[in-house]
């Protein structure tokens, strides 16, 4: 796979569910939507996909249904992840054989390892594909940061781990990335909100919760950017930037999922406990920005 293919906006993509289950029917709708827009990739069973109240087997269709769904026209960057270094080799390998083109692996979470643990576990999935690997470090929902020096080090060791979903809200962390790993590494913004500053500090894309709803606002955002138009990205950036923030108004993918309910999306907002529908007062909020998001189409 070019590695350039990660450049661009791809989908953290909801998991919908039905009455206890996945909907595989609402699963494919919303990746013929994804397909119809400008989104350059998507990426199944991360946070925003609910992956960890998804079983094995759950997890595993989702890759293999999005991969099936999509087939080859634009990348799945499957979510194979856990704080189990023997999990995240088992959903890796068997990922990669139902035909994902790169994979996202979180910080292993609760355990809280070293810096030379957190090297050990990258290294030990590097070595289990050729195909492209993205860090992605979130320490608000980890507990810990893979730092640059580790990044680095994985990098010069692991050609494969190749980018950086960047999550941890600093444009800093972006720029001393890019300085230290080169131009060809890539970082790619985990918040919506941040994407442009990002792309501004030598940021490739966003790994996107907005796009769900809106993919082609977010995918004409990040191309604006990332072709020096700096004026009319600033302008859709700040023009959506109240939905960027209030799409987190209740854990992820609460207020994405009702959103996208409420526009005919998903046919349920249903998410898993311990995940629960908003408040009285907050759907009363997502209600009303929900009758601006054809506007915003």
């Amino acid at each position: 796979m070019d590695k350039k293919l990660l450049h661009g906006a791809h989908t953290a993509l909801v998991t919908p569910m039905k009455d206890g289950k996945v909907s595989y029917t609402d699963l494919q709708r919303l990746l013929n939507a994804q397909l119809a827009s400008d989104i350059s990739g998507v990426v199944p069973c991360g946070t925003t996909g609910e992956s960890p109240t998804l079983s094995d087997q759950e997890h595993l269709q989702v890759i293999k249904s999005t991969v099936e769904v999509l087939n080859g026209k634009i990348p799945v960057i499957a979510g194979t992840g856990a704080n189990s270094t023997q999990e995240a080799l088992e959903l890796t390998k068997k990922a990669d054989q139902a035909g994902a083109d790169a994979f996202l692996l979180v910080a292993p979470y609760y355990n809280k390892p070293s810096q030379e643990g957190l090297f050990a576990h990258f290294s030990a999935l590097a070595e289990c594909t050729e195909k492209p690997i993205v860090l992605y470090s979130i320490p608000s929902r980890c507990g810990i940061e893979i730092s640059t020096s580790t990044i680095s080090r994985l990098y010069e060791k692991h050609p494969n781990v190749c980018a950086l979903k960047e999550a941890g809200g600093r444009s800093a962390k972006v720029s001393e990335t890019v300085c230290v790993l080169g131009d060809e590494f890539i970082v790619l913004s985990g918040d919506d909100g941040l994407t442009l500053p990002f792309i501004a500090c030598g940021a490739k894309g966003v790994i996107s919760v907005a796009s769900n709803i809106i993919p082609n606002i977010v995918a004409n955002l990040v191309n604006l950017a990332l072709n020096d138009n700096y004026s009319e990205a600033r302008m859709l950036h700040l023009k959506n930037f109240q939905l960027f923030n209030d799409i987190f108004i209740e854990p992820n993918p609460v207020p994405i999922k009702t959103l996208m309910h409420q526009n005919n999306l998903i046919s349920s907002s249903e998410v898993r406990l311990p995940l629960t529908q908003p408040t009285k007062e907050n759907l009363l909020l997502l209600e009303k920005i929900s009758q601006n998001i054809s506007d915003l189409n």
